[in-house]
């Protein structure tokens, strides 16, 4: 599949799995939902591996990387955000968790070297701008007292997380892990650290019988995690961390646009200068500047004929060494 479609998967299926959490919400404790959830994408893709004879055999060191990039991207990345979600709303978690992007850039830095380009800087700042006005009518009204800077702090360390656990899966990719194994023993370990965690905290594990609870977690299992996930973890490594993050940024903007469409959600000034931020971002962060590159190859190699001409005693034109620009 190409980069296109892997990118456009993502933010679809992302930008509308907010519809289906909501539906997670209530009598199952959230740390169970997201253990259902990741244990059920783990056997599903299990059985895929098995069905297309996939080798899930792994070094002990391997598993080692597999259990901390689960920990970290289906764990604690989870488990943060659901803790914060407890002490401030839906857009302050919207606008923290956006910050993936500058973690992102910031980690890659770290980790692998990645050069920052200008693209990406200016890009992500219409996008975290567009993100702040999206959604500032419910920023507005807020009280930032204590428990909410805490609930901030608390959305900032999952955000932190999910990005070590995109540094580790390009860690591993780089290392010869396929994608889809990868995922499944990563769920795997995270269902397991949830579960954990979960019973820790005294939680019990029920489970809702309702069509929308069982309809919800299949959407999140399937395309939430089995499909969405194996696509975004695939274009880090094919696109790069900076240019994959910005569709954590798009998600909120197409759950803005699903809602309009399933829920009538009407539209003011702040939504639309917020969406076309968020789109004009995209554009700059995704786009390649082909005429800019095109117009400075063209200067170079006028220049290095230019200078090779003036070497040169004048000859006869050579046909077969002429070459088009």
């Amino acid at each position: 599949m190409n980069n296109t479609m892997l990118y456009i998967l993502t933010v679809l299926i992302w930008g509308s799995t907010w519809i289906a959490i909501n539906y997670q919400l209530g009598e199952v404790a959230p740390e169970a939902s997201v253990a259902y959830r990741f244990g059920l994408a783990a056997t599903v893709l299990f059985i895929y591996c098995w069905l297309r004879k996939l080798p899930l055999a792994m070094k002990a060191k391997q598993h080692l990387w597999l259990a901390l990039f689960g920990m970290a991207l289906f764990g604690c990345n989870y488990f943060f955000l659901y803790q914060a979600q407890q002490h401030i709303n839906s857009a302050l978690t919207c606008i923290a968790f956006s910050t993936l992007l500058l973690f992102n850039i910031i980690n890659a830095r770290i980790w692998y070297k990645t050069p920052v380009s200008s693209q990406v800087v200016i890009g992500g700042a219409l996008g975290l701008i567009g993100i702040v006005i999206l959604f500032w009518p419910q920023v507005n009204t807020l009280s930032f007292t204590d428990m909410t800077l805490y609930g901030l702090v608390l959305c900032l360390i999952g955000t932190a997380s999910a990005s070590t656990g995109n540094m580790i899966s390009i860690r591993n990719q780089n290392h010869k892990m396929p994608v889809v194994q990868s995922n499944a023993w990563g769920m795997l370990y995270g269902t397991i650290f949830m579960s954990v965690l979960a019973l820790a905290q005294g939680k019990s594990f029920t489970f809702e019988w309702s069509a929308s609870y069982i309809s919800s977690l299949l959407f999140l299992s399937i395309f939430g995690s089995v499909i969405a996930f194996g696509c975004y973890l695939s274009l880090m490594t094919r696109i790069g961390p900076h240019k994959t993050s910005y569709a954590n940024i798009l998600f909120p903007a197409v759950a803005v646009a699903i809602s309009t469409v399933v829920e009538g959600f009407v539209w003011d000034q702040y939504t639309v200068f917020g969406f076309i931020a968020i789109m004009v971002g995209n554009f700059v962060v995704l786009s390649k500047p082909r005429a800019l590159k095109r117009d400075k190859m063209m200067l170079t190699n006028d220049k290095a004929n230019a200078e090779k001409h003036s070497a040169e005693k004048p000859k006869g034109i050579d046909t077969n060494k002429v070459t088009a620009n």
